[in-house]
């Protein structure tokens, strides 16, 4: 009954957060995210047409761009999207977006969907009186185009295109009574040229390799509606070609599908028969499909929610933060089920990158920093928040991302050192190895092959620990089982170990220092403080991970060589400190040569690693780090990837805390208020929404060991209402009210007494800095 009842509470929240137009929108910029499985759309109205484009997850081309898969416009007449009468609402509860307009008697609503279990869309539209509809598929890709001067930022090669690089053409046309429109990778791909660069030729044919073959494409069709012939037009900056379907006479009911697929097959003709057999099972389905993905969107809802401040209007900043926090987190469900993670550098929701940077003029397949290209630090940020958030069953994309080129990765070591384990970068390819222009095209005679030659990214191997401890906490939270990741949790942990012995080694002769433990150097705190030894990112990542596996049930002890893990933790240095002004704090590294950057490496103890703060001893330490650190006061921001708010939440420090979750996560200077950015990447920016509700999460719930700290960072007279998973699969709803806790469900119940509320029982608990 208190599920049953907490279920009607949320989607009563939920709807108050739907967001509604009563406009059309000028431009692309002015969109509204829609989608599901791994489907994403941009949705708006413009000059009476209504568009979007269509993105999925994994569409890679040979330079490892991540192509859309088009754009459709849909025109109806008489028109009923002239007229004064127009609403548009991004319907968070069913996952879809409706449209309504009138116009001289005319009236016609619109629905669009993905299937959540399907790769399709769903376009249904109905008016009082018969209309005429056509759909137009838009390409802008039907003939080789080449790229110009920085518009590879946008795929691997970056700022180190070679001349006349191309994007290849799609295959679009009409097909019995439909549009045809796919990709094909052929000919050399970024791969091949990646693999000949870092030397890795003579293992080429063991290496997993993505982009071969791979086609992504689908089948536009609509009932009652054949070809129409086509058409030129410009968009923006981009000229395209238009495929157009006409319904065959005016009605009151039009639908469109698309049906896509994306697969690496031996054959053009074995892609088509597998995308006819996705169209195949969504005619099966038939109205199962849309019931079946409301359910699922309708359970996901029910997981959990974040409400600030309910009573206040959509223009208070703290209304907004709850309100925002819940339209991220729809964006990123839209890729729950995607076979790669969620893009930090704008997911399946970019649009014409001319708004984003007038200088980046170019197509709407555009992104900065690559699509194929993931950036470990911020990719991380993506996906934390979903163990908190209760979407764990969303976390396999990002899990899988690094199973699939375990084999790579492990390959790299045994090629250039001949040691065993998995080293992985920080900007990493789809296909295990660095992105090539990072790893550097002119490279000094000699150098390590192994190494990459760039003053941000050089000996930086320590962030796929953060996707190990990830997967570890996915078992810790909700249960998981992890079995299929130990391997290459195991791996990672195996190449530090193998590689700083080596390390050690060849520079003397002892592969350990005078206390037995590894002498981690080269090495990188961040992309910050460079040539560290003995980095506390890496340090502090070893050992809660390999603590995390030896604190793994005996269930899983076939699997984890324990005996290995206590010796290897007995060799993992200890974290390094340093004073300032008198004031103890912790120190980036042992040791290091320059500053690269602005991150805050010397925080990270506190978050991702939970080793300072709240509850945990020692605190005081953090907290100087946080005051005096003359690098974490200068490079403090909300921008971005920047995780200040999180340190602060973490550290239970209110005030801070609840200044930069509101200059996160309040609304963006778009339409749509969670396009953030572009911060340092693009819009929307994934890592800066992921790193707001981190924050909003970590100040309004915290545990250590089995303590549940209630409110340890969250303002005393804002209200909020929130449901939240914690560790040992367990899940805690809250109302405080004007300053008070009004309702307080622990499921499971035995786990009630664990609860400390921070504000009416320990204040102790709260720094004096902000009693």
């Amino acid at each position: 009954m208190s599920f049953s009842g907490l279920s009607l509470a949320q989607q009563t929240k939920l709807s108050t957060y739907n967001l509604v137009w009563t406009s059309p929108s000028e431009n692309s910029s002015e969109s509204m995210p829609c989608g599901g499985g791994d489907v994403g759309m941009n949705v708006w109205v413009e000059n009476g047409d209504l568009l979007f484009y269509l993105s999925r997850s994994g569409t890679f081309d040979e330079n490892n761009c991540m192509l859309k898969l088009g754009r459709v416009r849909v025109h109806l007449e008489p028109n009923p999207f002239v007229g004064d009468v127009f609403r548009q609402e991004l319907q968070l509860e069913n996952g879809l977006v409706s449209i309504e307009g009138e116009n001289e008697g005319v009236k016609v609503k619109v629905k669009l969907w993905a299937d959540v279990f399907r790769p399709v869309v769903h376009l249904e539209m109905e008016s009082n009186k018969p209309v005429s509809a056509q759909a137009v598929y838009e390409s802008w890709r039907t003939e080789d185009r080449e790229l110009r001067k920085l518009e590879s930022f946008g795929n691997s090669y970056k700022w180190a295109a070679p001349e006349g690089l191309h994007t290849k053409a799609d295959v679009v046309g009409f097909e019995e009574e439909g549009v045809l429109f796919y990709h094909r990778n052929s000919g050399e791909t970024i791969f091949d040229v990646t693999v000949r660069q870092q030397q890795m030729e003579s293992v080429k044919s063991a290496l997993v390799n993505p982009l071969e073959n791979l086609t992504f494409g689908g089948f536009m069709t609509g009932k009652n509606m054949v070809p129409a012939g086509e058409s030129n037009g410009r968009y923006l900056d981009t000229d395209f070609r238009g495929f157009a379907l006409q319904s065959r006479k005016a009605s009151r009911k039009h639908t469109v599908q698309i049906y896509m697929h994306t697969g690496q097959t031996e054959t053009t003709e074995d892609w088509h028969k597998a995308l006819k057999q996705t169209q195949r099972e969504s005619v099966l389905a038939g109205k199962s499909a849309a019931e079946d993905s409301r359910k699922w969107w309708r359970e996901f809802w029910d997981r959990s929610y974040i409400s600030v401040e309910p009573e206040k209007g959509a223009t208070n900043e703290s209304w907004q933060v709850g309100r925002n926090y819940q339209l991220f987190r729809y964006m990123l469900a839209c890729n729950a089920y995607g076979q790669y993670p969620t893009k930090f550098n704008g997911g399946l929701f970019t649009v014409d990158p001319v708004f984003t940077n007038k200088e980046r003029a170019f197509t709407p397949d555009f992104r900065n920093w690559g699509g194929g290209t993931f950036t470990a630090q911020n990719q991380r940020l993506v996906y934390f928040p979903m163990l908190k958030s209760g979407d764990v069953d969303l976390m396999p994309a990002q899990f899988g991302f690094y199973l699939r080129i375990l084999k790579n990765a492990e390959l790299r070591s045994q090629v250039y050192w001949n040691h065993a384990g998995a080293c992985f970068t920080e900007q990493i390819e789809n296909f295990g190895l660095p992105n090539p222009s990072e790893y550097g095209w002119k490279r000094p005679e000699g150098i390590d092959p192994g190494r990459q030659y760039n003053a941000w990214l050089e000996y930086q191997y320590d962030t796929v620990l953060e996707f190990c401890f990830m997967i570890l906490e996915a078992h810790r939270y909700a249960g998981t089982d992890i079995r299929q990741y130990l391997p290459l949790i195991s791996s990672t942990l195996k190449f530090f170990d193998e590689h700083y012995q080596q390390l050690a080694f060849q520079r003397g002769s002892k592969m350990l220092n005078g206390e037995g433990k590894l002498v981690l150097f080269p090495g990188s705190s961040c992309e910050t403080y460079k040539m560290a030894y003995d980095a506390v990112t890496t340090v502090a990542g070893l050992h809660k991970v390999v603590e995390a596996l030896l604190a793994m049930p005996d269930d899983y002890s076939k699997e984890i060589d324990k005996t290995y893990l206590k010796e290897l933790q007995r060799r993992i240095p200890e974290l390094s400190f340093r004073e300032i002004d008198g004031y103890q704090m912790i120190a980036p590294a042992r040791v290091w040569e320059r500053v690269n950057n602005t991150e805050v490496p010397q925080l990270y103890p506190v978050y991702p690693w939970g080793m300072y703060g709240v509850g945990l001893p020692d605190r005081e330490v953090a907290l100087n780090t946080w005051k005096y650190d003359p690098d974490a006061v200068k490079f403090r921001s909300h921008v971005g990837w920047k995780q200040d708010a999180i340190f602060a939440a973490r550290l239970g420090l209110t005030h801070e805390a609840d200044s930069l979750v509101t200059l996160k996560l309040k609304d963006a200077e778009r339409r749509f208020p969670a396009f953030w950015g572009p911060g340092f990447d693009w819009v929307p920016d994934h890592n800066w929404g992921g790193s707001g509700m981190i924050a909003l999460q970590e100040m309004l719930v915290q545990t250590v060991d089995d303590k549940i700290y209630l409110l340890p960072a969250w303002p005393k007279e804002k209200d909020v209402g929130f449901k939240l998973h914690l560790p040992d699969q367990t899940t805690i709803e809250v109302k405080w009210e004007q300053g008070q806790l009004e309702r307080l469900e622990v499921w499971p119940e035995t786990r009630r007494g664990d609860v400390v509320n921070c504000w009416e029982k320990h204040e102790s608990l709260i720094p004096e800095s902000i009693k």
